[in-house]
């Protein structure tokens, strides 16, 4: 069905979330038929009281569906789930209502609710989304936190999947910057998914806005990730994707931001990384390539009501001869002790002081591994 036919449908309607919970908690009753029924009987309340022969009288509604929407105890699932969420503190927020967000109503298959806990707000309409590996570099959490953050303090919301890696690293990164963040979830919103970024989603619906269009209960599933990715890209103007392999979910959300004609963004990483494969055919294929914030907003069009933080370097603190020939050698990419060690010409027990110092001064940050890059 065509957007503006569904759109101008869900207009004026006023159901509550109990119809639009109960027609599509029946068992068979997905999204297209949902829609299908609606535009035949006019809305979720009309299409539940409609009779079984004027049911079976509708265009691609088989009979089992019917017999199904007949005998299926949707008013106590409806009950059942409107109370869980206001147990929960989780709004339903419906395709006709004025809280649902404008930008995600005009791609081709909206979520016909969605369950928030936080709040959706006007201004998350500038909204920028950033994902990518669950398993990324020092170097894609860098960048990651670093572009989130910055988007944020210009004034925009930052989306993302809530998965492990650059998806945590760019709703903290907003979250550091005092921002705004949304969370779109691949299961119920009473799943915590990961489980280590439970305290993170609460933080998130503290000062923005944790959204699912799964029931309550549903668990993380690969199936519905795919599904959440369409989520991502249509809330958002435009989406950024910082470390993807070839065969990175991530991929997905790149095609349904290009599917939704919204601009698709892609940070270029290291030719020998197979993390860096997907973001690097993106480039190829005509992504914009993105070194800086202001490659994101200048392209979007957006101007900002923030400020995004200055790029400065801070000035060494005071360092022995030894630091310096150190410090010289560790740089932003992850480096081993022993090559520092070997470019140093430092002995291991010096070097390993001289390491701790550095690390002290702010200057070196040790990751697993015995690897070191520069922080400053």
């Amino acid at each position: 069905m065509p957007v503006g036919t569904w759109d101008s449908l869900m207009q004026n309607k006023t159901d509550t979330a109990f119809y639009w919970v109960g027609l599509s908690s029946i068992p068979g009753v997905g999204r297209a038929t949902f829609r299908k029924l609606v535009k035949q009987f006019g809305s979720p309340e009309q299409t539940l009281n409609a009779s079984r022969k004027d049911l079976l009288a509708v265009g691609g509604i088989s009979r089992k569906v019917v017999e199904t929407m007949d005998s299926f105890a949707w008013r106590e699932q409806a009950e059942r789930e409107l109370n869980k969420a206001s147990d929960a503190g989780v709004s339903i927020i419906i395709a006709d209502s004025s809280e649902y967000p404008g930008c995600l109503k005009n791609i081709l298959d909206p979520p016909l609710y969605l369950y928030v806990k936080g709040a959706m707000k006007p201004g998350d309409e500038r909204a920028v989304a950033i994902v990518g590996t669950r398993k990324p570099s020092h170097y894609g959490t860098s960048v990651t936190h670093r572009l989130a953050n910055e988007i944020a303090s210009a004034g925009f919301t930052v989306v993302s999947g809530m998965a492990r890696g650059i998806d945590t690293q760019a709703h903290r990164g907003a979250l550091a910057a005092k921002g705004r963040t949304i969370a779109v979830l691949g299961c119920g919103i009473d799943v915590a998914y990961p489980p280590e970024n439970r305290e993170l989603m609460e933080r998130i619906s503290s000062c923005g806005a944790v959204v699912t269009e799964n029931p309550f209960g549903t668990q993380p599933e690969a199936g519905y990730f795919p599904a959440r990715n369409r989520i991502i890209s249509g809330l958002s103007q435009g989406t950024v994707i910082i470390e993807a392999s070839n065969d990175s979910g991530s991929l997905i959300t790149a095609q349904y931001t290009l599917e939704q004609n919204r601009k698709l963004f892609a940070v270029p990483g290291n030719i020998g990384m197979p993390t860096s494969q997907g973001t690097n055919n993106l480039i190829k294929g005509g992504a914009i390539l993105v070194e800086r914030t202001e490659d994101i907003l200048s392209a979007l069009g957006m101007q900002q009501r923030g400020r995004m933080p200055e790029a400065t370097t801070r000035p060494l603190p005071a360092l022995t001869p030894e630091e310096e020939i150190v410090l010289k050698c560790v740089t932003a990419e992850p480096k081993h002790i022993d090559v520092i060690m070997a470019e140093s010409h430092t002995s291991p027990g010096k070097l390993s002081g001289v390491l701790v110092n550095l690390e002290l001064k702010g200057l070196a940050k040790q990751l697993a591994g015995k690897y070191f890059v520069r922080e400053n």
